[in-house]
C-alpha cells in the first residue's frame, strides 16, 4: 500500500508548478512567432542546441522546432507524449503549435492522416495547465466533432496524452442511455469531447450547466460542423459561449467563409493550409499541390450501374487478404449489400457501419475492423477523421461522392501518416465529369478500364436469395428507392442526373423481379415536362417595338384567336406607321399573365350603425327589451324584474336549447357518418386503382394501362341522403294510391251489377 503524500510534498509540488508556469510563459513570450508567418519556412535548429533558458538569460527559439521536446511544454505533457511514443512533429503540428501556444486562433488544413488531432490536443492541455484550471472551475474546453466514432477516437487520444494531468474529461455523444448520469457529472468536467446534438441537449436540459468561463473551443472537421446539417445546433451552442476565448478549426478541407468565421467570433485567425502553402523546394509550383496523401494510389473506372455489384463482388473475391473499406450512398444500401453478400459468403469477414445503428454496436464494429482483416460496408459516417489501428489497404467507392471534399475525406481513411494505400472509384457514364473536377483540384486519379473477363455476375444468385428470404427482398426495394432519391437530391446536376440512369436494369441487378414504383420520379418527370412546354418570351423591349415581340412568338404557340387575327392582318402594321405613332397593339388578352392577381380585401366599416333589438306586444305596440319580464305589481313605471318570469324564461330557453342540441347532435353524427363513408370509398378506389396499375405495369405499356384504368374506374358513392328517402316514400305512397283506385273501381262495378 502506497503511503499518502505529505502536506510538505504537496506544497513543494505546487511551488514547482508555479515556477514551471512562469518559466513557460516567459519562454513563449520571448520566442513568439510573427502573426501571419509560417514556422515551416524557418530552418530547424541544430540537433545538439540547448533547449529552454540559455546561459545569457535568453530562451531558445521554438518556432522552428521539429521535436516535441524543443517546444515550451509542461513536463506532464512531455511525459504523456513520450509514453504514447509521439516524438517528432508532423508538418501541421510544426506549423500550428507555435501560434496556438501563444493564444492565437487557428484555421488549420492538412491532408488526412497528418496528425491534426495532436495539433489541438496539446494546446488545450497547456492552456488549462497554465491557467491552473481545477475541477471547481467548470468547463474549460469543448472539443466538437461531427460523428460519434470520431469523438470517441479524440477522447482516447486526449486520455493517452493527458494522462499525467489532473483534468477531468468526459465524452458526450448520442445513442447512450446514461443521460441522467451525465447530467449529474457534467458540471464537474474540465474538458468536454462531444457531438453538437448531445452538447446542445445538456445546455437546454441540465441544471446549472455553465460554459461562461470557457477558455478553448475546438471544431474538428470544421467544414462539416459548419455545414447546413449542423448549422442550427452550432449557432445555438456558440450563442451561449463567451466571445473572449481561443478557437481552433481543423479539417482536411477547410472553410474560408466570412460568415462562418464571423459567427464563431474568431479574432485575426492564423490560416495555415499546407495544401496551398507548400514550401518544398522540389515542387514549388501549383501543379504538384496534391491535397491527398502522396503514398495513395488512386484509380477510377467507368462501370455501368447494373454491373456495380458484380464488379464489387469480383473485386472482393480478388482481395481476400486485404482490409477493405466500401462506401455506399445510403443506410438501406449498406444493409442490403451486407446481408446479401453475407449469405453469398465471399470468403472474408464482412461488417457494416451506418448511422441507424446503436452506438454500442457501432463502436464494437469499429473496434473489430481495427483488429482483423475484413470488409466494412459503410456510409459517409466513417468518411471523416477515423483512424484505424491497422492500415486500411483499399478504399472502394461504389457510389460517386457528393463533391471533391467528400472524395478527399473518403480516400483519406487509407495511406495515413507513413503508410501506403489504394483507392478505387466506380463511376457511371453520366458521372464521368467528376474526373474533370478531381483534376481541377490537382488530384492524381488514374483511369483504367474494367476487365470484363474476370467479372462474376451475381444477379441470378441475388434473385434466388430474394425468393428464399422475403425480408431481403424488402431491403432490396428500399435500397433501390433510397439510391434514386439520393441521386435526385444531389446539388450538382451536371454529374448526378436521375433521368439518365437505367432504372429497370438496376432493379434487375439487385435481384428484383419487377421494377418498384417510384412516385417521386414520376412527379419529377411531370414537372420537367411542364417546364419544357412553357416557352419563355424573347427578351426584347416590347414597349419600343411590339412587332419584335410578335416575331419571337411562333404561330404554333399562339391561341386560335391570335392565329385568325394574324391571318386576317389585323395585328400587323407597316413600319412607316410604327415610326411616327405610338404603339397601340393589344395582346394582353391572348398572352398568359406573368403576375398572379391578389384577391381584393374587404374592409369592415367600423362606423356603421349597430342594430337594436325591438320587442312587440300582442297588439303590435313596441316595448322595451325587458318589459315582458318587468314586475307590473309595483307600477307601470317600475324597472324591477319579476324573478318568477325570469326563471320561467330561463326554463323555456333551456328546453329550446335541449331540442336544438339534439338536432345538432343528430346532424353532426350524420355528417361524420357521411364523411367516414366517403373516406372508405376513396381508400377503396385508391386500392383498386393501385391494383389495376400494378397489373398493367406487369402486362402492358403505360398507355394501355391508362385505358384499362379508365374503363374499370367506378365513382359511385352510396349515401343516406334525404332526397333518396323522400323518393322511396313517394314511390310507396304512389303504390298505395293505385291500389285504392283499383279497389274503388272494382267496388263500383259490383254495385252497378247488383242494381241491374
Amino acid at each position: 500500500m502506497r503511503r499518502p503524500k505529505s502536506k510538505q510534498f504537496k506544497q513543494q509540488n505546487r511551488l514547482s508548478e508555479v515556477k514551471e508556469i512562469e518559466f513557460l510563459e516567459s519562454w513563449i513570450a520571448a520566442g513568439k512567432p510573427e502573426s501571419g508567418s509560417n514556422p515551416m519556412s524557418l530552418p530547424p535548429p541544430p540537433s545538439k542546441s540547448p533547449i529552454g533558458r540559455l546561459p545569457d538569460g535568453s530562451f531558445s527559439p521554438y518556432s522552428c522546432s521539429e521535436k516535441f521536446t524543443q517546444l515550451p511544454l509542461s513536463k506532464r505533457t512531455k511525459d504523456g507524449l513520450k509514453d504514447a511514443k509521439f516524438l517528432k512533429m508532423t508538418e501541421i503540428q510544426r506549423a500550428t503549435l507555435p501560434h496556438s501556444l501563444c493564444g492565437r486562433d487557428i484555421l488549420g488544413a492538412a491532408k488526412t492522416g497528418s496528425g491534426k488531432t495532436l495539433a489541438f490536443v496539446i494546446p488545450v492541455l497547456e492552456k488549462l495547465y497554465r491557467a491552473k484550471w481545477g475541477p471547481e472551475d467548470g468547463v474549460g474546453c469543448i472539443i466538437m466533432s461531427p460523428t460519434r466514432e470520431l469523438a470517441s477516437q479524440l477522447f482516447e487520444v486526449l486520455k493517452s496524452v493527458g494522462r499525467h494531468h489532473g483534468f477531468s474529461a468526459g465524452l458526450l455523444i448520442g445513442g447512450r442511455k446514461d443521460v441522467d448520469m451525465e447530467k449529474e457529472r457534467v458540471n464537474q468536467l474540465n474538458i468536454l469531447v462531444c457531438t453538437p446534438g448531445r452538447l446542445l441537449q445538456h445546455m437546454d436540459e441540465t441544471l446549472n450547466f455553465d460554459c461562461s468561463q470557457l477558455q478553448v473551443l475546438v471544431l474538428d472537421e470544421a467544414d462539416r460542423i459548419l455545414d447546413v446539417g449542423f448549422k442550427k445546433d452550432v449557432n445555438a451552442i456558440v450563442s451561449q459561449l463567451p466571445k473572449h476565448r481561443q478557437t481552433f478549426l481543423f479539417s482536411a478541407t477547410q472553410t474560408k467563409s466570412v460568415k462562418d468565421l464571423a459567427r464563431l467570433s474568431l479574432k485575426d485567425p492564423e490560416y495555415l493550409n499546407l495544401h496551398e502553402e507548400r514550401l518544398d523546394k522540389e515542387h514549388p509550383d501549383k501543379e504538384h499541390r496534391d491535397p491527398t496523401p502522396s503514398r495513395l494510389a488512386q484509380t477510377t473506372m467507368v462501370v455501368d450501374l447494373h454491373q456495380k455489384l458484380d464488379m464489387l463482388w469480383s473485386f472482393l473475391k480478388a482481395h481476400l487478404n486485404s482490409r477493405v473499406l466500401v462506401f455506399l450512398s445510403s443506410c438501406k444500401q449498406v444493409k442490403f449489400v451486407f446481408e446479401a453478400f453475407k449469405k453469398l459468403r465471399p470468403g472474408i469477414p464482412l461488417m457494416c457501419l451506418h448511422g441507424r445503428m446503436k452506438q454500442e454496436r457501432r463502436l464494437g464494429i469499429y473496434a473489430q475492423f481495427c483488429e482483423k482483416r475484413s470488409v466494412l460496408f459503410c456510409t459517409d459516417v466513417a468518411a471523416r477523421g477515423l483512424d484505424f489501428n491497422q492500415a486500411v489497404d483499399w478504399v472502394v467507392q461504389v457510389d460517386c461522392p457528393d463533391d471533391v471534399a467528400s472524395y478527399i475525406h473518403r480516400v483519406g481513411r487509407t495511406a495515413r501518416y507513413v503508410c501506403s494505400g489504394k483507392s478505387i472509384l466506380f463511376l457511371t457514364t453520366s458521372e464521368t465529369k467528376m474526373i474533370e473536377k478531381l483534376n481541377e483540384k490537382n488530384i492524381p486519379v488514374r483511369f483504367t478500364k474494367a476487365n470484363t473477363k474476370r467479372l462474376q455476375p451475381i444477379s441470378s444468385l441475388l434473385q434466388a436469395l430474394l425468393v428464399k428470404y422475403p425480408n431481403l427482398k424488402q431491403l432490396a426495394e428500399r435500397a433501390f428507392i433510397t439510391y434514386l432519391r439520393s441521386i435526385l437530391k444531389q446539388r450538382d446536376k451536371e454529374i448526378f442526373d436521375v433521368t439518365k440512369l437505367p432504372v429497370a436494369e438496376y432493379a434487375a441487378s439487385l435481384g428484383l423481379p419487377m421494377t418498384p414504383k417510384v412516385r417521386f420520379l414520376k412527379q419529377n418527370s411531370k414537372v420537367k415536362k411542364v417546364s419544357e412546354e412553357r416557352t419563355p418570351f424573347p427578351e426584347s423591349n416590347a414597349d419600343e417595338n411590339p412587332s419584335e415581340l410578335l416575331k419571337g412568338i411562333s404561330a404554333t404557340d399562339m391561341p386560335e384567336k391570335a392565329k385568325l387575327e394574324l391571318d386576317d392582318g389585323f395585328l400587323i402594321e407597316k413600319d412607316t406607321q410604327l415610326e411616327g405613332q405610338e404603339n397601340t397593339i393589344d395582346i394582353k388578352d391572348d398572352l398568359s399573365a406573368t403576375r398572379v392577381l391578389k384577391k381584393k380585401k374587404l374592409k369592415i366599416n367600423v362606423h356603421r350603425p349597430v342594430g337594436t333589438r325591438v320587442v312587440f306586444d300582442d297588439e303590435g305596440n313596441t316595448l322595451a327589451p325587458l318589459a315582458t319580464l318587468a314586475d307590473t305589481s309595483a307600477g307601470p313605471d317600475s324597472v324591477e324584474l319579476d324573478k318568477d318570469k325570469v326563471s320561467q324564461r330561463y326554463a323555456e330557453l333551456r328546453e329550446e336549447m335541449k331540442v336544438a342540441d339534439k338536432e345538432d347532435k343528430a346532424l353532426e353524427q350524420k355528417r361524420l357518418k357521411e364523411k367516414r363513408i366517403k373516406q372508405k370509398m376513396k381508400l377503396k378506389r385508391g386500392r383498386d386503382e393501385d391494383e389495376v396499375s400494378e397489373e398493367d405495369d406487369h402486362s402492358g405499356s403505360e398507355g394501355e394501362a391508362t385505358k384499362v384504368r379508365g374503363r374499370n374506374k367506378k365513382s359511385k358513392i352510396y349515401l343516406n341522403n334525404e332526397s333518396d328517402d323522400d323518393g322511396d316514400n313517394n314511390r310507396a305512397k304512389g303504390a298505395d294510391l293505385v291500389s285504392l283506385a283499383e279497389q274503388e273501381e272494382l267496388a263500383l262495378k259490383l254495385l252497378s251489377s247488383m242494381n241491374s
